[in-house]
């Protein structure tokens, strides 16, 4: 009997798209027609998360399979560079031919290979004319002579939420990039079995498509954010540090803010018009039946939502993304499917589809614990997990009221400990400690879903508040991450606050093309 092959994968992932931006699971405003194919054709996991939302602990997770507690990686800072395997060593240590094609935020080392054979870099910042071998988008640019391009990803910094039309071409923006690299690789690549990485920037801000899909949406016919009437009793203190940190604590206004949306989504259906480009050379190549498909993001963005913009907060808005997987006879039949999963479920769902011997065997891989599950169990009902996880931990020092800089003297566990997030999500209920403003938070998902209401103070559902809360703490003292706790009880740090000053704190971001002249006529210069 001839043995079944094993199946490529293919692994598209955007940055910073919610969840409720796929037309076909509820949004009648955005286009996403080739979503909207792939939820059709598969299973929508509809309660997704990011193990850590925000960009470098989330992707950190998703290719070690483990939460952060395992990781050690719980913000935007260093990756571990121990000898632990991501989940591309495994496939490509078992015969895959693995490939990266945009932005894997990898590190210390950008450039890192982390289990890929081979990158096709385009990430968010500038470069140095040294590194243009190694930089390949970048290099592109160079060599079609955008000699006016200074930032090739949108003016970041103090235009972060400042919605602006691509200063590149439709044909050379770097989301048509990503699927231009892509549908060259499918059509090169059909010897061994393949994993495919294709990863785009967007909808990260700036919020920068191109002509004329910058017209897509208009904003006097787009939606409002959401924003109860006691927003501000919502808000958490990364809330408030991103706030100030993105330019939006100083008013809000509503046109700009439809706007926005207007744009983000636009760049959603920029990246799902070359999801079709994509999913059109499987089918020319005769790939479509034997690939697994995997569409997912690393963390949402609060688009207004409460009057808060940016990430890494534990609303459903920044922690919950998109999840659709597409894979004949094991993924299948336009199935949706509730049961919560996690990014940390995409190391061993891979593992598992490509029949790698040592996770069938164990469940596991020689270097570490895997704290995920294959979503096929999931699905088929075989797991019986009921809760994910998520923490998030801000730099202590950022944005930090000057008066408290005291605090900043504790150990590193401590340090980390009073400036975390924490959450544990069923399908029923959601429970959020934020440390830093001692501060609890539960969500009853089924008669709140936009998380209107706090009801972490009402007395009749106190039991499944403290349920939920003794499952988020068994989970943190598993991993030894014990630092805040005190027996079954969070630890009390002292509360804190930002920064008084209102101008403290501004993102300021510049990350230029290494051709770019940043030098102004001497009479200009301070």
């Amino acid at each position: 009997m001839k043995e079944k092959k094993r199946p490529n994968i293919l692994h598209l992932f955007t940055d910073m798209q919610r969840f409720d931006t796929i037309h076909a699971l509820g949004n009648t405003v955005i286009k996403t027609p080739n979503l909207d194919r792939l939820c059709r054709e598969g299973v929508a996991f509809t309660n997704a998360y990011s193990p850590s939302p925000v960009c470098i602990s989330a992707r950190c997770s998703m290719i070690m399979g483990q939460y952060p507690l395992n990781t050690g990686c719980y913000a935007n800072t260093t990756m571990p560079t121990d000898d632990r395997q991501t989940f591309m060593d495994i496939l490509k240590d078992d015969g895959y031919r693995t490939h990266g094609i945009g932005k894997c935020h990898f590190t210390p080392d950008k450039f890192a290979l982390r289990g890929f054979e081979t990158r096709e870099i385009q990430e968010e910042g500038g470069e140095s004319l040294g590194n243009l071998e190694k930089h390949h988008y970048v290099k592109y640019l160079h060599e079609k002579k955008y000699d006016h391009i200074c930032e090739a990803n949108g003016v970041r910094g103090e235009m972060y939420y400042t919605p602006q039309p691509s200063q590149l071409p439709a044909k050379d923006h770097p989301t048509q990039w990503i699927g231009d690299r892509s549908i060259v690789f499918l059509q090169e690549e059909q010897e061994r079995p393949w994993y495919l990485y294709t990863s785009f920037i967007h909808p990260h801000p700036p919020f920068t498509p191109p002509n004329p899909w910058h017209k897509l949406y208009r904003p006097a016919m787009m939606p409002h954010p959401d924003v109860p009437e006691d927003w501000e009793s919502l808000l958490t203190y990364i809330n408030r540090v991103q706030n100030r940190y993105k330019y939006g604590d100083q008013g809000i206004n509503r046109h700009q803010m439809r706007l926005i949306k207007a744009y983000y989504y636009a760049c959603i259906s920029f990246v799902d018009y070359q999801i079709g480009r994509i999913l059109d050379t499987l089918e020319k190549t005769s790939q479509m039946e034997n690939t697994l498909i995997l569409f997912s993001s690393d963390h949402g963005e609060h688009l207004g939502d409460r009057n808060s913009f940016g990430k890494r907060s534990m609303h459903d808005s920044s922690a919950r993304v998109p999840m659709i997987l597409r894979q004949p006879g094991r993924f299948d039949g336009g199935q949706v499917c509730d049961t919560p999963v996690s990014l940390v479920d995409i190391a061993p769902t891979f593992l598992s589809a490509a029949q790698n011997q040592s996770y069938k065997e164990n469940g596991s891989v020689a270097s570490h614990t895997l704290d995920g599950e294959d979503m096929h169990a999931v699905l088929t009902g075989k797991s019986t997990r009921k809760v994910v996880f998520s923490q998030y931990s801000l730099p202590a020092e950022w944005l930090l009221d000057p008066s408290q800089q005291q605090y900043l003297q504790q150990e590193e566990n401590l340090l980390r400990a009073h400036f975390s997030s924490y959450m544990a999500v069923s399908k029923e209920d959601k429970y959020i400690y934020s440390a830093p403003d001692n501060r609890e938070f539960f969500f009853d998902r089924i008669s709140d879903p936009l998380e209107r209401r706090n009801r972490a103070g009402v007395m009749f559902v106190q039991q499944a508040k403290q349920e939920m809360k003794q499952t988020l703490i068994r989970h943190l003292k598993a991993g030894g991450e014990t630092a805040g706790i005190v027996e079954n009880e969070w630890k009390q740090f002292p509360r804190v606050s930002i920064n008084p000053d209102p101008d403290a704190g501004l993102l300021i971001q510049d990350g230029y093309t290494p051709w770019a002249n940043m030098e102004l006529p001497e009479e200009y210069q301070d």
